[in-house]
């Protein structure tokens, strides 16, 4: 017994079948336009600043390839590279964050306080926490970093009380 080839309208007839049961695409017009601000807003974030913090970690690796003495050289630029190494580990860690929280917000059910609260926590913190190591070691003095690092502990206490937002609401 052989099987034999479907017809030309009997496939047809399968894939009209399939497309009728298939689940929506949920990257349609209607889907992006019924997101939330704080999604929309955490979605750009997120993916532009994972391009910038990518972006600088291509530039460390370049100046560590062609042997860059201000980033390089012993001594002093040890602050230098411990610094901009955090402020690009740091910033891509919190873009992908900002993608995550995105992406959660519509199975979450959080109080609109709380969204609120959260998404300008973790805004605020994905540009102070990486923003204080970079500026901190763009201008050192001596071993130390520079002034920019009062930026962390800010981002940090932000990014914290972010985070306890959405654990404290997730479940509720």
């Amino acid at each position: 017994m052989s099987k034999q080839k479907p017809t030309r309208r009997k496939r047809g007839d399968q894939a009209a079948q399939l497309a009728r049961t298939a689940p929506a695409n949920l990257a349609t017009p209607a889907a992006i336009s019924s997101a939330t601000p704080e999604e929309r807003r955490h979605f750009k974030l997120g993916w532009w600043s994972l391009f910038v913090f990518v972006c600088l970690g291509i530039m460390l690796e370049g100046m560590l390839a062609f042997r860059v003495g201000w980033y390089l050289d012993v001594g002093d630029n040890e602050t230098h590279r411990l610094m901009l190494r955090l402020g690009h580990a740091h910033g891509t860690l919190l873009s992908i964050l900002n993608i995550a929280f995105a992406a959660s917000l519509v199975r979450l059910s959080l109080p609109d306080y709380a969204r609120t609260l959260a998404s300008r926590c973790l805004t605020a913190a994905t540009l102070l926490v990486p923003g204080g190591f970079i500026l901190g070691g763009l201008f050192t003095h001596g071993s130390e970093p520079g002034l920019g690092i009062v930026l962390l502990p800010v981002g940090a206490i932000l990014l914290l009380l972010g985070i306890f937002q959405v654990a404290l609401n997730t479940g509720k």
